[in-house]
């Protein structure tokens, strides 16, 4: 019974982990979106779920915005890539969007305490997955509709599949799936992974990259086979993409985040980014420190103190290939995103979410090293134990008791986001209404209502547009003769106007 202590109370953590996911997703997010990511990847969700991968472009299409969704040859889609949308999708088909990302961040709570069990043992693979179900960075993301919970799953399920298939015979578990299993989810992950996030794609995959060049020069015959197979299907998968591209634009290499802001591209030089000099090496480092320091804090909710046993677990595991391969997607990471030109901090540094796992496992390594507790037995009595134990409970008593309730607080009505605010015009009975939103101070005022609408809405009784001036009224009139237009300014909540004021 004791050695499935560990397994069950990751089970446990991945439950209490789906159930906090939930109650902060409608308590704290209500449900909605709330960054320009969010509004786009939920606006494909909901074409997706009807069957399609793009819209006509509707007329006036200027004043009928949708962040970061573009119009280009008549057709409007969204500017990223397929993979998240059409999970997304699912959830919609069933009237429950909301609930995609707490099942899949619950499902990587449960891969993260097999990830640290494989690389050193299931107590520290028990302490990682708490540490995971702790981290406000897990639980400011898991929470929102944005793309990184399905590539944590996905980068997970590919690290264990490639750590099973070629370093089985240094994991602690007697029977490891075979070959013929472990190459198509290791592949399918990764390839999938670029459908959802490109760049987090190739972060993750640099170390596994240098490993297998290894495989191929110094492995057996059967893991090269392996290796080739794996690769190939990844490879097969991510050139999807292109072919995604080519349907929607007609060119399979266009990127189509340029289609929204034309500096939008990875690399360096003029043009690339919002400075006049463009994106450089010293911009790259910057960006990267900014989100670190950001990450100082969110990552495991220790202020100042989240990375504090991290050194610790890198030389407890110095000499163990599996957790330096878990590791390193962290600085891969890192290097992958130092060619794009914009840093995180919203949510924490989500750009390396991924490496989340990896960074947990080796925390719970040096913990387990400052506590001289064992690897197999797990906590065990003594002063030193002890010692480590209030250290470690305090920490987390910071956490769950100050620093997240204030990080959550600050993310309630993100952007002056909210169901309150639809409320007007949800409760109007405005027949079929066009609806010209007058924001006050930002676009959030319009995009706080734009759920409200098609194809958000499955219902067409009211349209909105963002008010535009000139002779927009004349325009939309001409447009949509069957609708009655109306002008709502979002400083006056309680009024509709026919004329605008």
């Amino acid at each position: 019974m004791r050695s499935r202590l560990p397994a069950i109370g990751a089970a446990l953590a991945a439950a209490i982990a789906l159930l906090f996911y939930m109650w902060a997703t409608g308590d704290v997010y209500e449900r909605l979106p709330h960054i320009e990511d969010d509004f786009s990847n939920l606006w494909a969700a909901h074409v997706f779920a009807q069957g399609q991968a793009a819209l006509r472009t509707p007329p006036d299409k200027n004043s009928f915005l949708v962040p970061f969704v573009v119009d280009f040859n008549g057709l409007r889609f969204s500017k990223y890539p397929p993979g998240w949308p059409a999970a997304l999708s699912v959830g919609v088909r069933f009237g429950a969007d909301w609930l995609v990302n707490p099942i899949l961040a619950a499902l990587a709570v449960w891969l993260t305490f097999r990830l640290g069990s494989k690389i050193a043992g299931p107590w520290i693979g028990l302490l990682a997955a708490v540490l995971l179900v702790i981290s406000p960075m897990a639980v400011m993301i898991s929470a929102s509709l944005l793309s990184h919970s399905l590539s944590l799953f996905l980068s997970l399920a590919f690290v264990l599949a490639w750590i099973d298939l070629f370093l089985a015979a240094q994991t602690s578990t007697a029977d490891p799936p075979r070959p013929a299993m472990l190459v198509p989810v290791a592949g399918a992950s990764l390839g999938l992974l670029a459908l959802t996030r490109p760049l987090t794609a190739i972060g993750v995959a640099l170390p596994f990259a240098v490993h297998g060049l290894w495989i191929l020069l110094r492995g057996r015959t059967s893991d090269r086979r392996h290796l080739v197979g794996l690769a190939g299907l990844a490879m097969a998968i991510a050139a999807l993409l292109p072919v995604w591209q080519r349907s929607l634009t007609g060119n399979p290499w266009l990127n189509l985040y340029t289609l929204w802001w034309p500096y939008d591209r990875l690399g360096f030089g003029p043009g690339i980014g919002v400075t006049s000099t463009g994106h450089n090496l010293h911009l790259a480092y910057s960006n990267a420190r900014f989100s670190l320091r950001a990450g100082v804090h969110d990552l495991f909710g220790w202020p100042y103190l989240s990375w504090i046993f991290l050194p610790f677990g890198l030389v407890s595991l110095r000499k163990n290939l599996r957790a330096w391969l878990g590791f390193a997607t962290f600085p891969g990471l890192i290097l992958a995103y130092s060619f794009y030109w914009i840093g995180s901090w919203l949510y924490g540094p989500r750009y390396y979410y991924e490496a989340l796992p990896g960074l947990a496992v080796m925390s719970a390594a040096g913990i387990f090293r400052i506590g001289g507790w064992s690897i197999r037995t797990g906590f065990q009595p003594g002063l030193r134990r002890r010692a480590m134990a209030a250290l470690l409970a305090g920490l987390v008593a910071v956490d769950l008791f100050f620093y997240l309730p204030a990080r959550l607080g600050g993310m309630r009505q993100l952007y002056s986001i909210s169901r309150a605010a639809m409320a007007p015009i949800e409760t109007a009975d405005l027949g079929r209404a066009l609806i010209v939103v007058h924001p006050e101070h930002r676009w959030t005022e319009y995009g706080a209502l734009l759920t409200l609408s098609p194809p958000f809405s499955s219902t067409d009784m009211t349209l909105l547009a963002i008010f535009l001036g000139g002779d927009q009224d004349a325009q939309l009139a001409r447009d949509f003769p069957d609708r009655i237009l109306y002008h709502y300014y979002t400083s006056d909540p309680s009024m509709f106007y026919r004329i605008s004021r």
